[in-house]
Order: C-alpha cells, then sequence, then structure tokens
C-alpha cells in the first residue's frame, strides 16, 4: 500500500491501477452500506489493513452473500462477480506489485480470505485457487514467464488452475503417473495422463500441470486450456460447495512448448509443497470465516426461536453450546494472526538480509510449514465442530435446505480433506519438527533433559504467584513439558521405527495442536487485557486450558500406553499427571459468561 496517499482517495493495490481497494468513504462502500458488513476486526488494525478488511467484508456481502444458496442449488459459477474481485485486487493477492500483484501481507490475504469464505466458501476455494498459481508462477516463473501470464492472472482476464491430484496419488502426491516426453525434434514435452478433483477445472482457461518428465523428473508445466489433447470431464456431484467447479482434466498426447516449463525440471515437488503450505494456511483462514458465520447464525436463530414460553438461548444446554463454538473460533483466529505475523516478520527479515521476494516469500512459508498444517487441522476441525452444533441448535429446521446451516454443514466437510487429510497433516507436524531436532534447526534434546531432570526431582512448593494470568502461563508452560516428555521418550524407544507407528505420532500431533491453540489464545488475551470484554475473553482462555489439559492427558496416555511398560511407564504417567494440572474452575459458569455476551450482541463478537 501506498501509505503517504490522501486518506479520501483510492489506495492504489496494483501499480497498474487495476487492482484497488477503496477508503470506507469511498464510493465503493457507500454503494454496498456499510450495515451490511458484520465483521468484527482487530482494534489494532491500522488505517491501510482496515481498508483491505472492511473492502473485503463489504464486498463479499454485497456481491457474493445474497446469492451463495442460489449459486449452490444451481451449481451456478459467478465468474463474472469474481472478475469484480479482481478488480479490486484481489485475484493476485500476494505477487508483488512490480507484476500487477497486490503485495499484500499475509495477515492481510488472512483477513480476505476469511470475509470471502463467511459470505461462500466455494467463492473462497476459487480464488483461493487462483491466487495460489499466481503465486506459483510469481515465485518460481522466469522474468518471460511471469511476463507472459501475469497480467492476465492479476486481471482475471483468464481464470487459471493447477493440477496435481490423480486417482492413484491423492496424500502420496509424487506417486503421479502423468509424464512429460520430450519430443523427437526437441521442440515440445507431449503430456499424457489423468488428473482428478481438480478445482475451477470447468472454465478455467489455464492449467498449472505437474508430470514426471520420462517417468521421473517431478515436473511443473503451464498448459492453455485450448491445447490440442487437454480434455475436462464432467463436473463432480459433489458433497459440498457446489458454487465450485472441480472435474478431471485429461492429457492425452498433449503436445506442450518446452518454455512451458515452470520452475526448473525436477523441482516440481518444491513447487507443489511450498503451494500446498500457503493453501493449509489460507484453508484456516476461510474456516474462521465459516465459524463466524454458522455461529452468527445459531446465535440470532437461538434467540428467536421459542419453546417452552422462552428462547433456547436462556438454556444451558444452547448457552453451553454457543460458547464452546465461541471458544474455538476464538482460539482459531488468535492462531491464525499469530502465524500471519509469524510469516511476515520472516519474511521482512529475509528481504532485510539481501533475499529477493521471491525467496523471502519462499523462505517465510518453508519456516512455518509445521504451524502451516496445524492451522490446517485445528481450522478443519473447528469449524465442523461448529457447524455440526448450529445444526443441533437449529434441530429439525438445521436438516432443511432452506435454513443456512444444511449448506454450511455439507460445505464444511471437505475442509479435512483439501490441501492433505489431516491424518497426514498429523503426521507432517511431528515428521517436520524432529526432522529439524535431528538437523540442529531447533533444539528439543535440551529442554527434554531438563523435562526428565524434573520429573526425577521433588516437585517444587513455592509461593503461588499471584500475577494475572500466571497460572495460565505456567498451564503452557507445562503443557509443553508433557509434550517433550512423551515425544522424547517415544524417539529415545523406537528410534527409526516411530515413523511407523502413526497412532503415536497422532496422539503427539494432538497434544502439540492443543498446545499451540491455547497459548495462541491466552497471547491474544493478555494483550487486550484492559479493552472491553476482557473478562469474557480471559473466561474463554480458563475453560479452553481447562478442556486442553484433559485432551493433552487423554493423549498422552495413549501415547505412552503404546510404547513405554513398567517403571518407565508408571513415571510417564505420573509425569503426565503433573504436567497436566490446572486450577479447579466453575467452567459452568465462565461458559455462561462466555454465552450471555453472545446472545446479547445477536452476533460473534469476540
Amino acid at each position: 500500500l501506498h501509505q503517504d496517499q490522501d486518506r479520501h482517495h483510492p489506495l492504489a493495490l496494483g501499480h497498474q491501477g487495476r487492482c484497488r481497494v477503496r477508503h470506507p468513504d469511498d464510493g465503493l462502500t457507500r454503494a454496498y452500506g456499510r450495515t451490511t458488513v458484520t465483521a468484527t476486526f482487530d482494534a489494532d488494525l491500522d488505517e491501510d489493513a482496515r481498508v483491505i478488511a472492511e473492502t473485503a467484508a463489504a464486498f463479499a456481502a454485497k456481491k457474493i452473500a445474497p446469492f451463495a444458496l442460489e449459486w449452490d442449488q444451481t451449481h451456478h459459477f459467478p465468474v463474472d462477480v469474481l472478475r469484480e474481485a479482481a478488480e479490486l485486487g484481489m485475484a493476485a493477492i500476494y505477487c508483488a506489485e512490480d507484476v500487477g500483484g497486490s503485495g499484500l501481507s499475509r495477515l492481510d490475504g488472512v483477513r480476505i480470505f476469511e470475509q470471502l469464505a463467511h459470505a461462500d466458501p466455494a467463492v473462497g476455494a476459487f480464488l483461493s485457487i487462483h491466487n495460489m498459481c499466481g503465486g506459483m508462477i510469481d515465485k518460481f516463473g522466469s522474468e518471460e514467464t511471469k511476463a507472459k501470464w501475469l497480467p492476465a492472472l492479476t486481471s482475471m482476464d483468464k481464470v487459471f488452475s493447477y493440477c496435481l491430484t490423480e486417482p492413484g496419488s491423492g496424500s502420496d502426491a509424487l506417486a503421479a503417473k502423468t509424464k512429460a516426453v520430450l519430443n523427437a525434434e526437441g521442440t515440445h514435452y507431449i503430456l499424457d495422463g489423468q488428473k482428478m478433483w481438480i478445482t475451477n477445472a470447468g472454465f478455467a482457461d489455464v492449467f498449472i500441470v505437474f508430470a514426471k518428465i520420462d517417468g521421473k523428473d517431478f515436473t511443473a508445466f503451464i498448459v492453455e486450456r485450448n491445447t490440442p489433447g487437454l480434455s475436462v470431464g464432467a463436473e463432480e456431484n459433489k458433497m459440498g460447495i457446489k458454487g465450485s467447479s472441480t472435474c478431471q482434466v485429461f492429457f492425452e498426447n498433449c503436445a506442450v512448448p518446452k518454455d512451458a516449463i515452470l520452475g526448473e525440471i525436477g523441482r516440481g515437488h518444491v513447487i507443489a509443497f511450498n503451494i500446498l503450505n500457503i493453501g493449509r494456511y489460507k484453508l484456516s483462514a476461510a474456516a474462521m470465516g465459516g465459524c463466524k458465520r454458522s455461529l452468527t447464525n445459531a446465535i440470532r436463530y437461538a434467540n428467536e426461536r421459542q419453546q417452552f414460553g422462552k428462547s433456547i438461548s436462556s438454556f444451558g444446554a444452547i448457552q453451553y453450546k454457543l460458547s464452546e463454538m465461541a471458544i474455538r473460533t476464538y482460539a482459531l483466529e488468535a492462531a491464525n494472526w499469530r502465524v500471519s505475523n509469524y510469516i511476515d516478520d520472516r519474511k521482512k527479515l529475509l528481504t532485510e538480509e539481501g533475499k529477493s521476494l521471491a525467496e523471502a516469500s519462499l523462505g517465510a512459508a518453508e519456516e512455518y510449514a509445521i504451524e502451516c498444517a496445524l492451522l490446517k487441522v485445528a481450522g478443519s476441525e473447528a469449524l465442523d465442530y461448529v457447524v455440526d452444533e448450529g445444526v443441533q441448535i437449529y434441530g429439525g429446521y438445521g436438516f432443511s435446505e432452506e435454513y443456512p446451516l444444511a449448506r454450511a454443514y455439507r460445505d464444511a466437510r471437505i475442509n479435512r480433506i483439501f490441501e492433505g487429510t489431516n491424518e497426514i497433516n498429523r503426521l507432517l507436524i511431528v515428521d517436520m519438527l524432529l526432522k529439524r531436532a535431528m538437523k540442529g534447526q531447533i533444539d528439543m534434546m535440551t529442554p527434554a533433559m531438563e523435562v526428565q531432570k524434573e520429573l526425577m526431582g521433588i516437585p517444587e512448593m513455592g509461593e503461588p504467584d499471584t500475577d494475572a494470568f500466571s497460572a495460565e502461563v505456567k498451564a503452557i508452560a507445562n503443557m509443553k513439558k508433557a509434550i517433550l516428555m512423551v515425544a522424547g521418550a517415544a524417539v529415545q524407544k523406537l528410534m527409526m521405527q516411530l515413523k511407523d507407528e502413526q497412532e503415536i505420532l497422532m496422539a503427539v500431533a494432538d497434544m502439540i495442536i492443543d498446545t499451540f491453540m491455547a497459548e495462541s489464545a491466552l497471547l491474544r488475551t493478555m494483550k487486550h487485557a484492559e479493552s472491553e470484554g476482557a473478562a469474557e475473553r480471559e473466561a474463554m482462555v480458563q475453560v479452553l486450558i481447562t478442556d486442553a489439559m484433559d485432551r493433552i492427558n487423554k493423549s498422552g496416555k495413549t501415547a505412552i500406553m503404546s510404547f513405554a511398560t513398567g517403571d518407565e511407564q508408571r513415571m510417564m504417567l505420573l509425569g503426565l499427571k503433573r504436567f497436566t494440572k490446572y486450577r479447579m474452575l466453575n467452567t459452568t459458569a465462565l461458559r455462561r459468561t462466555v454465552a450471555a455476551r453472545l446472545i446479547e450482541a445477536d452476533n460473534y463478537c469476540y
């Protein structure tokens, strides 16, 4: 953003003048009406960030939300509407400004995708894939490749998609069988193979296709739709996100020029895995938007629905559901913002060290690949919980397609499969963490040894710390000790066999996820300890930590009982009990406090 511009003029996001986000005082927001924007934003947002977030919310509220149900029912793909989003700079959010992109931060991107998914997750999926293709070309393309493709991508004169998954290679992407063979003249690669579950395929003009040159070198190619030998199958009859296009794509003797290669031969996996990191992270942002939408719908329905002479929102069973939905949404938002800032800060640091923007972007995404996988799991499962309980609050109406929770329930389910299944991502969390530890990139050994020493010693019985949030800070520290104890012992006992003990790995991953989410919520709450709603946010964190401790204890037991025996097992179980203690609280009263604010606001308000 050009921060020195007058606040009453449009703030240009793209140097070519076609990618713009307008100030709230300008015509866009006036036309949409500020009353249509129900999104809540962090009080710390600066003016430019608020412009971006409010514009995305206004566009989603005016141009997407009123038509989302119709698009779902008619399987309509609103390409014309999405081209309007491109005029606002949403077609190339992360591409550099010098190539026509918006050049926004990851945190700005989170807020944009949250608002799009808040209105319609199908639209969010469309723009996510298009933006991911832009990121691939911007970060890995030659100057000639960028000049050829990015102008049409940033304006959305051409719609982009990418083809990775195949019938026989889903989670195991590198097992792809699509082949590329150089022709006898040495001018073209001949592609043969089949891709499936390709988002945007029904109307995409350009595909980024991953294939193996001579059956071995995994490589990315840019292929135009009208290339002879490329054909697109019928639309899939999907459970949800029916307002997005999903088809198979076939390649039969499909000749593409040699210069259609994106990046380097044999380095396609680098492109694919880096983009998957960002895809996982954006999915979590979209899930956050879905959580807020469905929770707000549930609150309003509960306030309006009368049974036994009063609103069902007055009943404790409903208040429990609303509060838990809010707590998971609050923690997810805190974690998304936290990781966004991590990535943005890392990118800035790498740039200052002399890295190019492309190198800095890739390095930052790779640095926080663990957190991206973690957010994908946490976001998709938080959304699943919220929509499921939303249907329950609606009762029979929740089962009817005439009410919004039925579609939300269907749309949410894909998120645990998209961008690598949650099972794969759980395994990746621990795998990446242990690999970094073995390479010396992360020191896990020193703190693990300290935990072992603490277990062998007598527990300290010093004076209790009475500072604000001291019990919560200690609880988070103990959660980390529990992880180090269990993971460290598993590595020592099983060594290389641990990679095959998926139940243990997934239990440790769950401990890590619970800890990261609880810590994120606590950090956010401490930051805003003096602002409005502080008491309710503190209540949310206390409930979250109470429940997380129970889950960590259960996950830890599952892992310990899988590999430890005898005295080692007994000692570790005692240690787990010590590390998962938290103060005894009346969580029912705390939940009622959280729910009361939601019910009064008639909206998600945290």
